[in-house]
């Protein structure tokens, strides 16, 4: 039963996150020939080690989810044992 709730959940998010990208897209968000900045940071989770890149006024944020989702992830660790 738990699985087939996680599945659905799984792919009704990558639904929305196409959806999105496609709103996004078609809203004309993407304008030629105008100067603009990039800022952004991300992570990687390599097992439970977490790579943080990014600009300076992110990298607070990342850190903060990157914390988040690696406690989560091991709380689902010892949730599944």
């Amino acid at each position: 039963m738990i699985e087939t709730v996680l599945f659905v959940l799984g792919f009704l998010l990558i639904f929305i996150g196409t959806i999105v990208i496609l709103i996004s897209l078609l809203s004309g968000s993407w304008k030629i020939g105008g100067k603009g900045k990039v800022k952004g940071g991300g992570v990687v989770l390599i097992g439970p080690i977490p790579i943080i890149f990014g600009d300076k006024e992110s990298l607070k944020l990342v850190i903060v989810l990157a914390f988040i989702l690696t406690i989560t992830l091991f709380l689902f660790y010892l949730w599944s044992r």
